[in-house]
């Protein structure tokens, strides 16, 4: 048995995404608030899936 488990589309934290994006905590939280970013709210923390991520940038809707 693998100790390691397949995660291809795990839970992002708000730090990891931005950086995968390459933006600020600011512009993150614009974009939730201004463009329906996906994202989903874990108590406190803001998580997210990068499939969604990645279809929501392919779509046009991340753009200005």
């Amino acid at each position: 048995m693998s100790d390691k488990i397949d995660m291809p589309d795990r839970w992002y934290s708000t730090k990891e995404i931005c950086a995968y994006l390459g933006i600020s905590r600011d512009t993150m939280l614009a974009w939730i608030t201004k463009k329906n970013m996906p994202a989903h709210k874990v108590g406190r923390n803001w998580m997210f899936k990068t499939s969604e991520i990645d279809e929501w940038v392919k779509s046009g809707n991340a753009s200005e």
